[in-house]
């Protein structure tokens, strides 16, 4: 939902606000100060992340696999291309109408020339196909990634179970926040100074474009797959991954189009926007004299962050190969574990350091408050994890809580132990917030950064709150990596069993010994394969409130900004102050937070909705096609398989067209109605703004809430089939 709103806010204020635009100019000669040279080092480094992204995937290609294994791969995929490519037609018709509502807003209300326009308009492109090619490079990639994972399974080397998916992770997490970088910087550098903060914009609207249609319909598709798949097993007792069940290709695409090509979208739009807050807010609130320190410090905090992970990454590595290369069983959390905290402390020191050579001229302790508050951020990136753990993991209390109760009271225990672990997680993620919140805004003040901002001095605790954000982006490729690592493991269970390699093991074991000289253990691959799997859903969990996270502290910035865009508007027009934006002696302030509420509850209703609608029609389709007859070859019919993905398609897509239209709706019809030319008079600017925060709040509770309870549900069924081993009783 709040891709939604970002991409439509500069559309939706009425237009007698729009002339504070202007002021989103870069500081004049920007690109050729001496301060920048740093910069143009930074598109070296962030080239090199690029090719080091395109090697690991490369590498990871070039591993071998039993054929049949590399075909139920390569069948994934195939799915998932008609998927991805459905999308792109969708997304065609949404920039359609995204478009036109840019080209209205730059073009006639703000009176650009029509080359400007057709820049801006040119970013917007750039951001909607920014979003939808990393979502099939990530699809790419782990696709590849999934059938050699399978087979690594039989080696009896669960090292190489661990490296090859965290390989593919780093390989999109790294690829991913390069090309991001590439294309902010080509626009801070090179675009027209007069234009820079426009196409800042257009861009931002294009990320969030792609990224909610690809995330949303991704998250529809995937349960509604999921639950056509599982019902059939439960139904017609069948195996999980029963290759007759229609449903289980589907369910293999649903993992890859909700785990991977939405997570990855998102990412990109995350990492995107954020930093499009800062650049916004650092250009309308601070003096001209500190612009261009500030924007290219941000700017090599995320390139350090692209070598810090890196550098994480191989030591992590070493540590992993010292210790586990002739351990015939690992926990498979525990190195994922060991590289975020890696991560972290590698990209806590490069802050300080790079902050104490870039702004220590600044004079008092700014560099040092900066740093400080930035570290809150990357710290809490790490922190944020373990917390989730303690309710999502094979090993917490909470998961082995709901196997107990499974196991004493049923379905209803069940159900009521996993709400108890998704409750329980979203207070203790908002508990880590608040404190990262509250030490960040002790530092703005404790290093005088009031004084930093001048007249708008009172801002300076909202920059601290975008900084934190940006601090647990600043470990990104990690963070994204780790994420991916989930429906890799996910996929390589349901193509070993769909590989049906275990069907004639003789015949197997001959064929593996002749073309790869090993002799596979089958029994310790599915083993090891239901291991990895708890990790990939833990860390699944433990990304999504991160970003959840950043998103939540980084809207608070662009809200402020958006605020600070209107400051001369309101002033000369209506005579309002900055304070009386957001008065909670303002009864419309009140008012727009009861909203935010109320639409964040519609959304979880009406994208549930779309499931169940979608999984009732999938399961008609596959209980009147599957065929159970135990003569019939037991191979996967793909034809069937894909009428399965077309229907999870077409009804995620249509929920996904009732939530776009009902989300611009809303924020159209609210921002009305805080128009301080409506009934409400000057009183009603409050209430579209406390509406956008009580979103974000809500938002963040409502999707922890559920990413813990999902992962602690997950993570019982693990236990139940590799602890106890009493899978499908």
């Amino acid at each position: 939902m709040r891709k939604f709103i970002y991409a439509l806010l500069a559309m939706l204020m009425p237009m007698p606000m729009l002339a504070s635009e202007a002021n989103l100019k870069m500081p004049s000669g920007f690109a050729s100060n001496s301060e920048t040279g740093i910069l143009y080092w930074g598109f070296l480094v962030v080239v090199l992340g690029m090719l080091f992204g395109y090697w690991q995937f490369r590498r990871v290609r070039s591993l071998k696999a039993h054929e049949s294994m590399l075909e139920i791969g390569n069948v994934i995929f195939k799915t998932c291309s008609t998927y991805l490519k459905q999308q792109g037609k969708f997304l065609a018709i949404l920039f359609a109408f995204i478009g036109l509502a840019v080209l209205l807003y730059f073009g006639v209300l703000e009176k650009m020339p029509a080359s400007s326009v057709a820049l801006i308009l040119g970013w917007t492109v750039i951001g909607v196909m920014g979003s939808y090619a990393v979502a099939w490079f990530g699809v790419r990639m782990n696709t590849y990634a999934n059938s050699r994972m399978a087979f690594a399974s039989l080696r009896r080397q669960p090292l190489q179970l661990l490296n090859i998916p965290l390989t593919a992770g780093m390989s999109i997490g790294i690829l991913l926040i390069c090309v991001e970088l590439v294309l902010m910087l080509t626009i801070l550098l090179f675009m027209p100074e007069d234009l820079a903060g426009s196409c800042f914009i257009g861009f931002a609207i294009g990320e969030s474009l792609g990224a909610s249609a690809l995330r949303i319909a991704g998250g529809i598709f995937t349960k509604i797959a999921d639950i056509g798949s599982d019902l059939m097993k439960v139904v017609f007792k069948i195996g999980e991954d029963d290759p007759r069940n229609p449903g289980v290709i589907a369910d293999c695409t649903g993992d890859n189009a909700g785990d991977s090509i939405g997570p990855t979208a998102d990412g990109f739009e995350t990492y995107g926007v954020t930093g499009v807050a800062l650049v916004s807010f650092i250009l309308l609130a601070v003096p001209a004299e500190f612009q261009v320190k500030l924007l290219v410090w941000i700017f090599v905090m995320r390139i350090l962050g692209v070598v810090t992970s890196v550098l994480a990454y191989y030591i992590n590595n070493a540590i992993s190969k010292m210790r586990y290369s002739n351990a015939d069983d690992i926990n498979f959390e525990t190195p994922l574990t060991s590289l975020v905290w890696i991560t972290s402390i590698l990209s806590i020191i490069a802050t300080f350091a790079a902050s104490y050579f870039l702004l220590a001229d600044l004079g008092g302790s700014y560099w040092l408050g900066l740093a400080t508050i930035i570290s809150c951020g990357t710290l809490g990136a790490a922190l944020i994890p373990e917390f989730t753990k303690l309710y999502t993991s094979p090993t917490s209390g909470h998961v082995k809580e709901v196997v107990r109760t499974s196991q004493q009271g049923g379905a209803s225990l069940n159900i009521l132990s996993g709400l108890v672990s998704g409750n329980f997680g979203s207070f203790w993620t908002g508990m880590v917030f608040f404190a990262l919140m509250l030490i960040a805004y002790f530092a703005s003040v404790q290093f005088g950064m009031s004084e930093l901002f001048g007249e708008y001095g009172k801002f300076a605790s909202i920059f601290a709150f975008g900084l934190v954000a940006f601090g647990m982006l600043g470990m990104g490729p990690v963070t994204i990596a780790v994420d991916s690592y989930g429906p890799v493991t996910d996929n390589a269970q349901s193509v070993y069993e769909l590989s049906l390699i275990e069907d004639d093991k003789a015949k197997a074991e001959k064929e593996i010994e002749e073309q790869f000289g090993f002799k596979p253990d089958f029994e310790k691959a599915k083993y090891y394969l239901e291991a990895n799997d708890g990790a990939g859903n833990t860390f699944k969990a433990t990304a999504k409130p991160v970003l959840i996270g950043t998103a939540v502290a980084g809207s608070t910035t662009m809200i402020f900004s958006l605020i600070l865009l209107l400051k001369d508007m309101l002033q000369n027009a209506f005579n309002l102050q900055l304070q009386d934006v957001l008065n909670l002696m303002n009864p419309y302030s009140i008012l727009g937070f009861i909203l935010g509420g109320c639409v964040i509850f519609w959304f979880t209703g009406a994208s549930m909705q779309a499931v169940t609608t979608g999984a009732n029609r999938a399961v008609e389709f596959i209980k009147d096609n599957i065929k159970l007859d135990p003569n019939a070859p037991k191979k996967a019919d793909i034809s069937k398989s894909q009428e399965v993905v077309r229907i999870c398609t077409e009804y995620a897509q249509k929920g996904m067209i009732n939530i776009f239209i009902s989300i611009f709706c809303f924020a159209l019809g609210f921002a009305c109605l805080s128009s301080p030319e409506s009934i409400g008079g000057a009183n009603a600017v409050c209430l579209f703004v406390s509406y956008l925060i009580s979103i974000a709040v809500f938002g963040l509770f409502q999707a922890v809430f559920m990413a813990d309870a999902g992962g602690a549900w997950d993570n019982a069924k693990k236990v139940v089939e590799v602890d106890l081993k009493a899978k499908g009783t």
